[in-house]
């Protein structure tokens, strides 16, 4: 999959996100299920696939919100393990 198609998948689930008022530091995975569910049925994934879309969504939402962090610095942070 192309930078492009992955980019629009996880601006997908964060607008869902976002709508759905849920924290990025929400762990339920309860209340994550909805979005692992949607990404399965919306593009096509795996489960193991769709946690990791939503999981990459969160990291996305998380830096996004992040004031003057570097991510190759700070991403022990968010558990991002850059190096």
């Amino acid at each position: 999959m192309d930078d492009e198609a992955r980019n629009f998948q996880i601006m997908e689930i964060a607008e869902l996100l976002a709508k759905d008022n849920i924290s990025i530091r929400e762990q339920d995975q309860k209340k994550l299920q909805k979005y692992y569910d949607f990404a399965q049925k919306e593009f096509n994934l795996t489960g193991d696939d769709s946690v990791q879309l939503v999981n990459e969504t969160f990291l996305y939402l998380t830096l996004k919100n992040a004031k003057d962090v570097d991510p190759l610095q700070d991403g022990d942070k968010f558990g991002a393990g850059f190096s």
